[in-house]
C-alpha cells in the first residue's frame, strides 16, 4: 500500500514516506459502497506516473 486516498483529500503527491517514486505503472483498487443499493464495490485501474 503506498497512499490511502479520502474523497476530501488532497490527492497524492508521488511519494513513499519522504522519497519520490520512479516514473512507472501503478494499479489500484478503489473499494467503495454503491450509494443506491449499499452493496460493496470494487474498481480496478492503473495509471503511468511520469517524472
Amino acid at each position: 500500500l503506498l497512499k490511502q486516498l479520502s474523497p476530501i483529500g488532497s490527492g497524492w503527491n508521488g511519494t513513499y514516506n519522504g522519497s519520490l517514486m520512479p516514473s512507472s505503472d501503478y494499479w489500484f483498487v478503489v473499494e467503495y459502497t454503491e450509494p443506491s443499493t449499499g452493496e460493496q464495490k470494487e474498481f480496478k485501474a492503473h495509471f503511468t506516473l511520469k517524472r
